[in-house]
């Protein structure tokens, strides 16, 4: 065979295999179906999870995993330790209850005021406050969201360098006047009622002495 007709021969044989590889190419890019699959997930061109096979026991892990848990299912010796468990006692804030024992609260100490206004607060903390008075300074009510109310117990004890309390932004005062003699206390009660975006705020104060 001449060299003419060995490169004759090979550049058919090329063209038909190209062809051939040409017409693979296009049979696969326009597939749609797959193999079919049996088990957990079945089907061929539209794959489905049977019912019932995604369970709590598959999923643990991967879900445990992205959450950088341990690979362990929550157990039961978890409620109460790590889990709070069910307590029909429970206060909520929008459920009516009925308390039928007492409590106690602690009393935040908001040291020694001196000067400016000293306005007491439920935004953090209790609603029983104390105070040392150590200069003069103004006394002003909480402010509340509107139709809301507050009502707080705040106790002040003068020390030597007492200063006269006055009060602010108060829809009322009543009750004792406050002094400046060391070692005064003095137990007052706030009440603040918003009405509408209206605030009304009472303030009692009773002379320990």
């Amino acid at each position: 065979m001449t060299l003419v007709a060995k490169v004759s021969a090979l550049a058919t044989r090329l063209g038909s295999e190209i062809k051939s590889l040409t017409t693979a190419v296009a049979a696969n890019t326009a597939k749609v179906s797959n193999a079919t699959h049996t088990g957990d997930v079945t089907g061929a061109t539209t794959l489905t999870i049977e019912d019932g096979k995604v369970t709590k026991l598959k999923t643990d892990a991967g879900v445990q995993a992205s959450l950088g848990k341990a690979d362990s299912a929550l157990q039961s010796g978890d409620i109460g330790s790590t889990v709070q468990g069910y307590d029909a006692d429970m206060l909520k804030a929008d459920t009516t209850a009925n308390l039928t024992a007492a409590f106690t609260a602690a009393i935040d100490d908001d040291g020694t005021i001196t000067t400016g206004t000293y306005t007491p607060t439920t935004a953090a903390g209790s609603q029983y406050k104390k105070i040392i008075g150590g200069g003069a300074f103004t006394l002003a009510p909480p402010v509340v969201a509107t139709n809301t109310a507050t009502t707080l117990s705040l106790f002040i004890i003068n020390n030597s360098s007492a200063g006269a309390i006055t009060t602010s932004g108060f829809t009322k005062v009543a009750g004792d006047a406050f002094t400046t003699t060391n070692g005064d206390k003095f137990s007052c009660r706030i009440e603040v009622n918003d009405i509408g975006g209206t605030e009304y705020s009472t303030l009692t104060v009773l002379a320990m002495q």
